[in-house]
């Protein structure tokens, strides 16, 4: 059995693989996939990080200067493939965990197939962006069209000379509805439920994330009416164009629904060229029709669903009492959640993914060393 199981190959669960191997432990990596960072490789080709390389790589290893500021998809990729051959980390591909159940000292991972797995010490670090989501909305089994949710979003050649509505204002909805608009569909809409908070990924070369660490301590109220002041000089006026301004802060947001704010890549210009048509959100369907919330109605051909993500962990786990009412583990990112197990990467700041998940791989490999010795 080996000293530590960690579940996931994505960057907190090589990261945290990492640091335990650093403090003289054993540990095996689970992914369920192919190889390592499973997620990424599915996300849309034009994805970048949203985050600027230097303040994204894992520990001990940097990523290479020269992906770029702004790292592709793939670029990612080949880096996570690195750090998990620069630190020799035992990943053992091709393996789903169907089920966690506590066992005698430790926990029984049943795979697929129906067999089983000891856990002395188990790390989950299968991310919240684990299992699509799309809303029951009225309806949608009776429509005649196409549905797919983002996750199954590569580009916008399948979509070209087609009428397509893209459900979701985040980060992926409207980088879609952006890519869409470049690559030749015929019309693009934008169904908005919550008006987005949107930051300029960089003014005059400064990058938002490093709003995001430097302010971020603030003082919620303060936060909030600091972020308002700036979104209105970096960001034009577009309730002429169908996207209201929020109601609620943006760290209010933060702290009640794990937001992060959208990041400008091209769907302010699209909505400004009226390239991309922001709609009220979608209500259900008809056979023929997507009702949306104001009364109006529209026909596409195409449904994008970028309406977010499950942990996936409730099925995992028969103790309901270890997540939140969205599948968040209570205890994450350093202290143990039970004896002899840990979730990592769970947690949704202004810092960015990555760099949080390399803050919170050396909490959780401290914690899992000092109760081992």
């Amino acid at each position: 059995m080996p000293d530590v199981t960690v579940l996931g190959a994505g960057a907190a669960g090589l990261a945290v693989a990492a640091q335990l191997k650093a403090r003289g432990l054993d540990p095996v990596v689970l992914e369920r996939g192919p190889g390592v960072a499973t997620s990424w490789r599915g996300r849309y080709d034009r994805l970048r990080l949203h985050t600027v390389r230097r303040l994204s790589g894992l520990p001990g290893l940097a990523i290479p200067r020269d992906y770029g500021r702004w790292v592709r998809r793939d670029d990612l990729v080949r880096y996570l493939e690195a750090y998990a051959s620069r630190f020799h980390l035992d990943v053992r591909t091709g393996t789903t965990v169907r089920h966690i159940e506590p066992a005698a000292g430790g926990w029984s991972l049943r795979l697929e197939g129906g067999s089983e797995q000891p856990a002395r010490v188990l790390i989950v670090a299968t991310g919240y962006l684990h299992t699509p989501v799309v809303p029951a909305w009225p309806g949608l089994d009776s429509w005649g069209g196409t549905l797919i949710h983002s996750a199954a979003y590569r580009n916008a050649e399948p979509f070209r000379g087609r009428d397509v509505l893209v459900v979701g204002p985040g980060n992926s909805g409207a980088e879609i509805a952006t890519d869409l608009a470049e690559g030749g569909a015929a019309s693009v809409r934008l169904a908005i439920r919550t008006p987005p908070h949107i930051v300029r990924r960089t003014t005059a070369g400064w990058p938002a994330q490093m709003n995001g660490l430097l302010l971020g301590r603030l003082p919620e109220r303060v936060f909030n009416a600091m972020a308002a002041t700036m979104a209105r000089f970096d960001t034009p006026d577009l309730r002429p164009f169908g996207i209201d301004r929020p109601a609620e802060g943006l760290k209010t947001r933060l702290r009640t629904h794990r937001y992060v704010p959208l990041q400008d890549v091209g769907i302010v210009r699209d909505v400004v060229a009226r390239r991309v048509l922001p709609v009220a959100a979608v209500r259900g369907f008809t056979e023929t029709a997507v009702e949306l919330a104001d009364g109006t109605t529209v026909e596409p051909d195409v449904v994008v669903a970028a309406t977010g993500y499950g942990t996936g962990l409730r099925e995992l786990f028969d103790d309901p009492a270890l997540f939140d009412e969205t599948g968040v583990p209570r205890v994450h990112g350093g202290a143990p959640a039970r004896p002899g197990l840990y979730f990592v990467g769970y947690d949704v700041t202004l810092g960015g993914m990555l760099r949080q998940a390399a803050l919170e791989s050396r909490r959780v490999a401290r914690a899992v060393s000092a109760a081992q010795s």
